[in-house]
């Protein structure tokens, strides 16, 4: 699938459906692969972090998790791109993964949490093979617990390893994994909360708004006040910069 660059971050293009089949294509090759969900505030990790840029651009395939990303496609490539949204995937793939007789792992968050996405699986996807599901300790982990986990996720040979760590602990996890845990690893993050029903999402016509971000910042203040404050206005001045700056737009033309 195509990628194009969103300021310096490389984002695969094509229909929802299309991410589907590819997801499941790598899948089928049992070898380690990693998808990121890119929002605005990933890209703009991304801009900041030259080693966190890597691993984005290393991945096998970058969603337009957020409409902000979809739209610069369209600003910058003349392209258009939908929102292929990691809390719509993952209910897709669960349901693509039970009707192809894939088996999936999920990784992350809490021991309650995990409860609940399978207490919903059993009801939305009832002959789903589950392989395991594993909540980390939250602190750093040895070298010993490392190996631990990835032969535990190894034997249990998922198909699909929804992985919900954080953006960018997850995806530098998955880069970290990466040819060590054989599987399609997917950074879904807050994706879980949703599909276990823990989170409510705005209606669809207030999404198609990408003001998804507001409700968010509405729910959890404290915790996310910097990253959509500061992020947000960050990521506005990088698309004046890069819309503006004739030498930016021309670095876009030729790397994508």
């Amino acid at each position: 699938m195509e990628k194009k660059l969103v300021f310096n971050s490389l984002i695969s293009t094509g229909s929802f459906s299309d991410f589907v089949t590819r997801i499941f294509e790598l899948s089928a090759n049992k070898f380690s692969s990693y998808v990121c969900f890119a929002n605005a505030h990933m890209v703009v990790e991304s801009y900041k972090d030259s080693s966190f840029n890597k691993v984005l651009n290393n991945a096998d395939l970058v969603a337009p998790d957020g409409g902000p990303i979809s739209k610069m496609i369209k600003v910058f490539h003349k392209k258009n791109q939908q929102r292929v949204c990691g809390m719509d995937l993952v209910p897709a793939l669960l349901e693509e993964a039970e009707k192809r007789g894939k088996s999936v792992y999920f990784f992350g968050t809490t021991d309650e949490v995990l409860k609940t996405i399978r207490e919903k699986a059993a009801d939305h996807v009832p002959k789903l093979r589950i392989a395991g599901t594993y909540s980390p300790p939250f602190r750093n982990l040895t070298e010993e617990e490392k190996k631990n986990i990835i032969k535990m996720i190894n034997d249990a040979q998922p198909d699909l390893l929804f992985v919900a760590l954080g953006c960018p602990k997850q995806e530098k996890w998955m880069a970290e994994h990466m040819d060590k845990i054989n599987a399609c690893m997917l950074g879904v993050g807050q994706a879980f909360l949703t599909y276990a029903g823990l989170e409510e999402r705005l209606p669809k016509w207030a999404r198609n708004l990408s003001i998804e971000w507001v409700y968010r910042f509405y729910l959890e203040p404290k915790r996310l006040w910097k990253r959509y404050l500061v992020t947000n206005s960050f990521f506005i001045m990088l698309f004046l910069k890069y819309k503006f700056l004739p030498k930016n737009q021309k670095k876009i033309n030729q790397l994508s």
